[in-house]
């Protein structure tokens, strides 16, 4: 696929559901965007298909691709259906299962496959997994056990001390090379344990966003997961990035400074999910610039603004230029 090369090239890393709102705000800019997404994913109809066709699970690149594509509301429908019935078919999305058979068609090659799908979809931009084969990601927990398996971690009941993956999985090429060239890289927002850190435990990706003269941001969440980040402030999600990758690797950190309300509060509350809180003064002890703003819609779910924070990112790229 084509790079228009005049346009910003920016760089979004992350998975599930917070990386595609984010796309379908960016993908209104004009910009160049790459998403890098991980490939840890081994619950529902992605690890069935991980462990029964040995590829990586294609359910976070689906969501993006399809955040990303030019694509008429029905046929978003139909790519995101979820068979009902059907012995050995239920559970399965569509979207799933062409990711699928254009990976079998490929000779088994991932990023041929989601290539090919980005051009039947005319997706605006490019989309890579962190890696070329899946990861297997495990959790040590606070009292020492050791839990394997991204969608296991949230559902142990335990506090998580630290997140690793095993020895020998390699970045994709591609995905480097993107990050060197990048003129912004973005993090998250997304699933902390489960869907920013696999991505930055590949070897060789964080070096890359160190090595980039990108401008570098954090996108933090609006509300804590259960099972992964309880009671978790912004000042703990950048404490566990440290933890894991080192310290400053990014300039900017942007956090939602709009109210919720008490009635939606409540209804995250019976979820065991409370609003991420954060202080300037610490965040600013650290070095980094804070960009803090009311980026809240709520429609049934509460979710970062996807036009106001796509905006927010493209004068963050101005002022660097």
């Amino acid at each position: 696929m084509k790079r228009n090369i005049e346009k910003p090239r920016v760089v979004v890393i992350g998975g599930g559901t917070g990386l595609s709102v984010l796309l379908r705000g960016l993908k209104k800019q004009p910009i160049d965007i790459t998403a890098i997404v991980t490939v840890a994913d081994d619950g529902g109809s992605s690890g069935r298909l991980r462990s029964e066709l040995r590829m990586p699970p294609p359910g976070d690149v689906r969501n993006v691709l399809i955040a990303l594509a030019d694509t008429e509301p029905l046929l978003e429908s139909l790519l995101q259906h979820r068979f009902v019935n059907g012995n050995g078919l239920a559970g399965h999305s569509i979207g799933n299962l062409l990711i699928a058979a254009l990976t079998e068609i490929s000779d088994g090659d991932f990023v041929t496959a989601i290539e090919q799908l980005s051009k039947v979809l005319a997706v605006r931009g490019r989309v890579l997994p962190a890696a070329n084969h899946s990861i297997v990601l495990h959790a040590e927990m606070q009292d020492g056990t050791i839990v394997s398996g991204e969608s296991i971690i949230p559902k142990a009941g335990k506090r998580i001390k630290r997140v690793f993956i095993d020895k020998g999985v390699e970045p994709l090429a591609e995905a480097i090379e993107a990050l060197t060239e990048a003129d912004a890289i973005l993090i998250g927002p997304g699933s902390l344990y489960t869907s920013v850190l696999p991505n930055l435990l590949v070897p060789g990706i964080v070096q890359a966003i160190r090595e980039s003269r990108a401008v570098k941001a954090y996108i933090c969440n609006v509300m804590t997961q259960p099972g992964e980040t309880d009671g978790y402030t912004a000042e703990d999600h950048i404490q566990a990035i440290h933890d894991h990758v080192g310290n400053s690797l990014f300039q900017y950190i942007i956090v939602n400074s709009g109210e919720i309300s008490e009635e939606v509060r409540a209804l995250y509350a019976q979820k065991g999910s409370e609003p991420v809180t954060y202080s300037i003064e610490k965040l600013s002890a650290k070095g980094y610039h804070i960009i803090a703003d009311n980026l809240l819609v709520y429609d049934e779910f509460l979710r970062h603004n996807a036009s106001k924070l796509s905006q927010i990112i493209i004068n963050v790229i101005g002022a660097k230029e």
